[in-house]
C-alpha cells in the first residue's frame, strides 16, 4: 500500500508545487493584455472567451500613453549586468585558481577563511553597505553612472564567482598543472590554457549566478542612481502608483524577466547536450 502511495504523493506534491510557481506567470500574462474593464471586471482568463485581448500595455511599456518606456533602462540593466559579470568572473577564476593551488597564511587566518571572507560579503546586510558605497561614488564623481553601478554590482557578484569556482577548481586535479608546467607553461599560462579549457561547467554556474544577482538588483540601483541613469527594476517598480496600471505592470515584469528565462532555456540546453557534465579528461 505504501508503495503505490508514495508515486501518488510525489506527483500530487510536484503538481501542486508547478502551479505555486508557474501560477503568477500565467496570471501575468494574461493581466498583460487586458485594458482596465477587463482588469476591474473581476477573475477573466480565458482571452477571447472572458475578455478580449489588447496590447495595450505592451505599447505602454514603449512609451505608449501612460506608460514608461523601458528600452533605456533595460539597457543600462544589460550593460551593468554584462560588464559586471565579465569582470567578476574573470577576478574570481583569479582568485578561486590561487586558493584552490597555493597555500596563504597569515597568522591564524588561512585559505579557508579567506573564501569564507568572499561569502560573508553576501551575508551582510544590503542596507549596511549601502552608505559606505554612496559616500566612495560620490567622492570618486561615480554617483548615478552606470560605471559607478557597474562597480558596486562587482563588488557583489564577486564573492558568488570566487565560491562557486573554488570548489570547482578543487575537483580538478592537480595533474594537469603539473603537466602542464613540464611543458614550460608559467603558473598564468597554465591557468589559461590547461585549466580554464576544463572549466567550462564551473564557469557557466558562475556566470548564470552572477547574471540573476546583478539583473535583478533593486536597492543598490535604486539608492545611488537619481535622474540620469535607471534600471529596469526601477522602472517597473515605478509603475506601481497609489493605482497601478496592471496591464502596463504585468507586461514590463515580464519583460523584465524574459532574459533570465531564455538564460536558463540556454543553460538547460547546454545540460542536456552533456557540455556541463563536469567531467574531467
Amino acid at each position: 500500500m505504501r508503495s503505490r502511495l508514495y508515486p501518488v504523493f510525489k506527483y500530487t506534491v510536484i503538481a501542486l508545487w508547478a502551479c505555486f510557481v508557474a501560477g503568477p506567470f500565467l496570471w501575468a500574462m494574461t493581466t498583460s493584455f487586458k485594458n482596465a474593464n477587463a482588469v476591474q471586471g473581476g477573475a477573466t482568463y480565458v482571452p477571447w472567451v472572458q475578455y478580449e485581448p489588447t496590447l495595450t500595455g505592451w505599447r505602454n511599456i514603449f512609451g505608449g500613453a501612460g506608460g514608461v518606456d523601458v528600452i533605456d533602462p533595460f539597457i543600462n540593466s544589460a550593460v551593468v549586468t554584462i560588464a559586471a559579470s565579465a569582470i567578476s568572473l574573470a577576478l574570481g577564476s583569479l582568485a578561486a585558481y590561487a586558493l584552490s593551488r597555493y597555500r596563504f597564511r597569515l597568522g591564524f587566518i588561512k585559505n579557508s577563511d579567506i573564501v569564507f571572507f568572499f561569502v560573508s560579503q553576501r551575508i551582510m546586510p544590503p542596507v549596511v553597505l549601502v552608505i559606505p558605497f554612496f559616500y566612495l561614488l560620490q567622492w570618486g564623481g561615480l554617483l548615478d553612472t552606470v560605471p559607478g553601478l557597474v562597480i558596486v554590482t562587482v563588488a557583489l557578484l564577486l564573492p558568488i564567482a570566487v565560491w562557486v569556482m573554488v570548489d570547482f577548481f578543487n575537483g580538478i586535479p592537480r595533474e594537469i598543472d603539473e603537466m602542464a608546467m613540464l611543458d614550460g607553461c608559467p603558473p598564468f599560462q597554465t591557468f589559461v590554457r590547461a585549466i580554464l579549457p576544463n572549466s567550462l561547467p564551473g564557469l557557466t554556474v558562475a556566470a548564470m549566478f552572477c547574471a540573476v544577482f546583478g539583473w535583478n538588483d533593486f536597492f543598490f540601483a535604486f539608492r545611488l542612481t537619481f535622474t540620469e541613469v535607471q534600471t529596469l527594476p526601477q522602472a517597473v517598480v515605478a509603475l506601481n502608483s497609489s493605482i497601478p496600471p496592471w496591464w502596463t505592470l504585468s507586461a514590463a515584469a515580464l519583460f523584465g524577466v524574459a532574459p533570465l528565462i531564455l538564460l536558463a532555456l540556454w543553460v538547460e540546453r547546454l545540460l542536456s547536450k552533456g557540455n556541463l557534465s563536469g567531467a574531467v579528461r
